[in-house]
Parts: C-alpha cells; structure tokens; sequence
C-alpha cells in the first residue's frame, strides 16, 4: 500500500493548485493525510460512508469519494467545497490516488515476481501466468547483472542504480540479500557481450562517483526466455564469487569469461590437494609470495616470460630479475622461464587461491 507521505504529497499538491481543501481517512476514520488541520465531519459519518454501496455523497459542503483498490475501498476522500468545483476536484484526486494505488501494487507485484523467479521459487506455468498479468514481455534478451555492495542493509546502491536503469523499457531493480543488488537488463536484438561490459563498467564508475562505494560487478550469460532468468542470475552469482577467488584485482566479471577459474572452482578440494602435492612435492609451496615477487611473477607473465621488457617495466637491471627468477625456482622446483613449468606454477598459484578460500569458507 502507497505511504501516508506519497498520499499527503499528491492531495497538497492538487490542493495548492485548485484551492480546495483534501483530506484522505481509512475505513475506520482516522487521518491519513490532509491539507489542512480542520475537523471536516464525525468519524462516525466517515465509517457510515465507508460501509454504504455508494461511491461518493454530499454533506454539507462536504463530498465525500470512495478511493477504490480492485473495486474495494481503501480510503475516503474528503473535499471542502460546495460547488461542483470541488466536486470536480474530488473526482481528480480520487482519479490520482487509485493510479498511485495501482502503480505502486504493479511495482510490488513485479517485484516479488521477479525475486520468485530468480529464486526459482515458481512453476513454469505460473511464469507465464504472471507475466501476461504484470504485462512482462516472455521473449526478449535479458541479462542478469549482479552488483555486490558489500554494504548490509544500505539501501543507496539499489536506488542509484533504480535511478541509472530503473525507468527503461524492459528494465527492472531488484534485491535478494542485504549484500548485492540485481539489475535485470533488457537487451535490443542487436546487443551483445560487449555492451553488458560497457554497461556494467558504467555502473562500477557511477556507484564509485555519486555513492563513493566500492562495488563488484558480474553478468550471466544473455537469455530469450523469461523463464531462464534464473540459470543468467545463477551464472552471475558464480561470476562474482570465481572473481573474487581468482580475479580480485578485477571489478567487473563475466561468467563467459571465467576462463581456467571456472574449471578450478568446480574441482573438489580433495582434488586440489592432490595436484598440489604432485606439483611441489618435497619442495616449499609457495603459500605466501612477499609482495616483491609476487608482482615480479605477475608482470613476467603479463609480459609473455619476456625477461628484458619485464625488467624494464620494474625499473630493475635484467640480472636482477633472474635472479629472483632463479630464487623462486630454488625454493618451489619451478622455472617460470619455461612455458610449461609457468603454466604450471600459474594453475598451482590459482588452486593455492581456492584452497585458502575454501578454508575461509568452513
């Protein structure tokens, strides 16, 4: 139901501009809202009204409207006034006030809609039976995209976010937790990955500059149905826990692109203890990388095992680097030099990640 505030807002303001004087009671007579702090009639009249066939009466100066919520009352309306200006005025506000009750119903509805659906709480038949009530389009290219706050019960992630694509056509914002915030996107036919990218990056720079939060952000894969809306918001849950695993120093993860993450998120850790001795053996694993050789290992990768652009990059002479290189090697049996004992140590470094994760997670 729409708030005492909403309600006080749409009557002062028809009241200013017609100057008739509003006011809105329940069912039993008490005041909802009003535009001034006159008695207007007996509480008894108001609850006489209320429980009478008609819809509106004369008394006094007084009319009075039934507010009406699918054909039953909700609220009385009030208007001062005895000529048919008021009367007229009367009709306008009842006419207002049941457009906010159905649009604020409408809303509601779509959004316990939309939460059932990505909770996988309804059957497919109900699906489509709600859909056509709500008038949700079934087949159109959808995307989940996911946006993590990490602020419990911080309701300004959602309303930016409501306020960025809340009032495009086919978009809606919705929440299932008190950590994250569910953007369902509407795609046109000639959308594809990399506009969810581009839209998702906007996101993560517009929460950072006009809410100063630190988001993370991940999409599922595009959808046609309706119903697969769930599968696209499971994708993305996964997106954003495999990036915070293995991706941290990224903002934006697509479950499309999850690449080796994927695969390592899924294997049992019994597995991932098993590799882990096979690779290292008697050697030291290498748990804890300082800082220094950590970024070391980390831009000798991002350059392709190239040592001189890579110590050009750190601004440290080329013997320098092979010799941290050949620290690391001593201490761990790997040669990062080489192509496969890189691959390797690089596996390894991620199932190390998932390892750590999973012990957090106990």
């Amino acid at each position: 139901m729409i708030s005492a505030q909403t309600i006080k807002t749409s009557i002062e303001e028809l009241g200013a501009i017609t100057k008739v004087e509003l006011c809105v009671m329940d069912l039993t007579g008490d005041v909802v809202a009003a535009t001034s702090d006159k008695d207007f009639l007996d509480v008894s009249i108001i609850t006489s009204f209320a429980n009478s066939p008609v819809d509106s009466q004369v008394i006094g100066d007084v009319h009075l409207f039934k507010v009406l919520d699918d054909g039953e009352a909700a609220y009385v309306l009030l208007a001062k006034g005895d000529s048919e200006h008021a009367y007229m005025v009367g009709k306008i506000g009842v006419s207002q006030l049941q457009s906010l009750i159905q649009a604020y119903k409408e809303r509601f509805d779509r959004n316990n809609f939309f939460q059932n659906l990505l909770l996988d709480n309804l059957l497919l038949i109900d699906v489509y039976n709600r859909a056509r009530k709500l008038k949700i389009e079934v087949t159109a290219p959808r995307v989940i995209i996911l946006v993590e706050t990490g602020s419990v019960g911080d309701s300004t992630a959602q309303e930016l976010l409501g306020g960025m694509y809340g009032n495009h056509s086919g978009d809606f914002v919705t929440a299932v937790d008190e950590n994250s915030v569910i953007l369902i996107k509407t795609l046109s036919k000639g959308q594809h990955y990399s506009e969810v990218q581009k839209i998702a990056k906007t996101i993560v720079d517009m929460m950072n500059t006009e809410a100063m939060l630190n988001v993370r952000v991940a999409y599922g894969a595009i959808v046609d149905e309706l119903k697969d809306l769930s599968k696209s918001f499971k994708e993305a849950k996964m997106a954003l826990e495999v990036g915070r695993i293995f991706y941290a120093e990224k903002k934006v993860n697509a479950y499309n692109t999850l690449g080796i993450g994927r695969l390592i998120y899924q294997l049992p850790e019994s597995l991932c203890r098993i590799f882990i001795d096979e690779i290292f053996g008697d050697n030291e694993v290498p748990d804890d990388l300082d800082e220094e050789t950590l970024n070391t290992i980390n831009k000798f990768f991002d350059n392709n095992l190239n040592v001189s652009e890579t110590s050009r990059q750190l601004f440290v002479h080329r013997n320098t680097l092979v010799y941290r290189i050949e620290k690391l090697e001593k201490s761990c049996g790997l040669d990062v030099r080489k192509f496969d004992d890189a691959l390797t140590f690089k596996i390894a470094m991620m199932v190390i990640s998932y390892m750590k994760y999973l012990e957090k997670s106990k």
